[in-house]
């Protein structure tokens, strides 16, 4: 394993004391908080400048605090006092964040930490890249990263390709997706398409519900293949009814056990990707279980955005996995978040100080490479974990893997602790999809629009997939279905 850049944290030993005397910080420039630079030297060349711009007010100023405080814990541990942040309020828009990044650069900020929000990173980065600032934003959009505009955010792609890989390391084959049609499900689409491709797995069966909705009977209904699994149970009940009424007992008693079921067979999948949260998702995997897709035949895997929901009492959820920030020290950030601000820190406020702590490693460099130093291959150790930047803008953070229990989620994969054959590893962006792979079986959208957003291009017909409704397969599928009751014909 290579050798990483640490950050001079000094987790366990540290006591904050109601001041921050480490560092400077600033909420000087106009429009921000309390503006007040006077006591600031601007022109000293010791000094490394942060611009940290921020959501302090308007609708997304309660993350904005959040990570505001995060960077200020930061700043405390650091001990760097040529370090000096300085906040900038973009106000929640577009517009706020085009003023405070220009504020930031005529105070003479030598790094940009923020924003939050997609449409504020697309707001200044025509300015930063113009004047050669660096940007370290917490968006996890990556349509909006570019060459030195980089984000800590945890991104789509890479929590499908660690809860994916797992699965299919588990013995997992063919997955399914329940996605929003939106961007974040057409992303979800496109990576797990990839993420399939690379380990030899398929997507088969793709449902699209409207991101308002909370009733996902009928798209659950045709991903599981409900028609011809309720025709195959028909078939049974009645072949067993036949029996019952000519005075076979264990026929009836048969029947009795089948009573409560919907359907027999295959429903062309073993896993089902489901990034959703709170009732919806609750319902939707509530939803597959009416229709006898259930653990251990088929395995639910989720996105991070499951730890922020309360799954333990839900059975049908139970024993579920999803992917979630690594949590070897986030107590420690937690607890002393807590501490000081009174309040549980969601876990996108560590991005902030991880990113300040990134700001001290650079403050060691030589401005003119910021960027090389920003996307050392290498990577960094953050609170969340091992870490690293590339100059496409995007990231890579080490990951658990989390199962869901009725007595507390229960981590079952840790997350690596480091980036080994770094030279060498291909990266999911660069995985290219062969011309005889199969698109899965699309529900709830026009077949022809989803492969255009997914692929860029309408597949031949003879690139559809279709249920692998093999009869000699079928058969020994429900045989063993029926088996498994104590039930034989």
């Amino acid at each position: 394993m290579q050798v990483f850049k640490k950050f001079s944290i000094g987790l366990f030993c540290l006591v904050l004391c109601g001041c921050f005397s480490s560092g400077v910080i600033d909420e000087g420039g106009s429009d921000a908080i309390n503006t007040d630079i006077s006591d600031i030297n601007i022109s000293s060349s010791n000094n490394f400048r942060v611009g940290v711009l921020l959501p302090l007010t308007g609708p997304a100023s309660q993350y904005g605090v959040g990570l505001r405080n995060a960077s200020m814990l930061a700043l405390e541990d650091i001990h760097n006092n040529n370090l000096i942040l300085q906040y900038y309020d973009t106000k929640s828009t577009p517009a706020g964040a085009r003023m405070a990044v220009s504020n930031a650069i005529s105070q003479n900020s030598d790094l940009i930490i923020g924003p939050l929000m997609s449409s504020e990173v697309q707001a200044i980065a025509n300015e930063t890249i113009y004047q050669g600032i660096p940007v370290i934003a917490f968006s996890s959009s990556q349509a909006v990263l570019q060459p030195t505009v980089y984000t800590l955010g945890l991104l789509v792609e890479e929590q499908v390709e660690r809860i994916m890989s797992f699965a299919a390391k588990k013995g997992r084959k063919n997955f399914a997706l329940l996605l929003p049609d939106n961007g974040t499900g057409i992303a979800v689409a496109k990576a797990a398409i990839k993420v399939a491709q690379a380990n030899d797995v398929t997507v088969t069966v793709i449902g699209f519900y409207a991101p308002e909705t909370s009733d996902f009977a009928d798209i659950i209904k045709q991903m599981s293949n409900y028609s011809e699994r309720h025709a195959q149970l028909a078939r049974v009940k009645a072949n067993l009814q036949y029996k019952a009424d000519n005075g076979d007992s264990d026929a009836l008693r048969n029947l009795q056990k089948l009573s409560t079921k919907e359907g027999l067979g295959s429903v062309g999948f073993d896993a089902v990707l489901i990034p959703e949260s709170g009732a919806k998702l609750t319902s939707a995997i509530s939803m597959f279980a009416y229709y006898d897709v259930a653990y251990p035949n088929v395995q639910f895997l989720g996105t991070s955005i499951w730890e922020n929901s309360r799954l333990n009492n839900e059975v049908s959820i139970v024993n579920s996995w999803y992917p979630a920030l690594s949590r070897n020290y986030s107590s420690y950030f937690a607890n002393k978040y807590t501490s000081i601000f009174g309040n549980r820190p969601s876990s996108l406020f560590s991005f902030a100080y991880d990113a300040v702590a990134l700001a001290n490693e650079l403050s060691k460099q030589d401005k003119d490479n910021l960027n090389k130093a920003i996307t050392n291959p290498d990577g960094y150790a953050g609170i969340n974990g091992p870490f690293r930047l590339f100059e496409d803008g995007t990231n890579q953070h080490s990951l658990d893997i989390v199962e869901v229990k009725s007595v507390g989620d229960v981590v079952i994969d840790a997350a690596p602790r480091g980036f080994e054959n770094v030279d060498s590893e291909k990266r999911l962006k660069d995985v290219e999809i062969t011309a005889d792979y199969k698109s899965p079986l699309i529900y709830g959208k026009d077949t022809s629009a989803a492969q255009l957003q997914i692929y860029g291009q309408v597949l031949p017909q003879e690139n559809q997939s279709s249920r692998f409704t093999d009869p000699e397969l079928e058969r020994k599928i429900i045989e063993e279905e029926l088996r498994q009751m104590g039930i034989f014909q």
